[in-house]
């Protein structure tokens, strides 16, 4: 039995960290949707993997086998909006990284809100300024689903800048 404090890794590395194309792409892809570091990526790219490797296995069941089990996958991407509601099996074959990465509560923010950069939208949401419906997120990497993407609101700083209030007086 493992230590309930470490649970296992939720990403895979690369296998070549080195190669240039490689990391120019990455390297890309962390400063226009404003990630943390490359283990923010890798688990995006891991979750993507894992979707086609679930459609992969129901491809190749029988078609009475898989029907109950590509609808359910079906019906949670789309909740999550990855996939449309008239998708099939290749349409999440065909899923992207870019694709999770658009669905992440600091791109939402940054695409609604017009903040200058994915690494401001980033800080307005680890502030705790973002909401969905009554709850406040603070995780940039949430995964916003359909139905609360109309939910999310921005909310303002009433004080201002911290320079601008008056200081206390006792």
């Amino acid at each position: 039995m493992g230590d309930p404090r470490k649970p296992k890794k939720s990403y895979h590395r690369p296998r070549r960290i080195w190669t240039t194309d490689q990391l120019n792409a990455e390297l890309y892809t962390l400063g226009s949707y404003g990630l943390r570091n490359k283990r923010e990526l890798w688990k995006a790219q891991t979750e993507v993997a894992r979707f086609r490797n679930q459609a992969r296995a129901l491809l190749s069941l029988a078609t009475e086998a898989r029907t109950e089990k590509e609808s359910r996958l079906l019906k949670s991407l789309n909740r999550l909006g990855l996939v449309s509601e008239s998708a099939s099996l290749d349409d999440i074959l065909n899923l992207k990284i870019e694709d999770l990465l658009e669905r992440r509560l600091q791109t939402i923010v940054m695409k609604k809100s017009g903040t200058k950069s994915p690494h401001q939208a980033r800080q307005v949401v680890v502030h705790g300024h973002v909401s969905i419906g009554n709850r406040i997120i603070n995780l940039p990497g949430y995964l916003v689903k359909r139905e609360e993407e109309q939910l999310i609101m921005l909310h303002v700083n009433v004080l201002g800048p911290l320079s601008s209030a008056p200081a206390p007086t006792s």
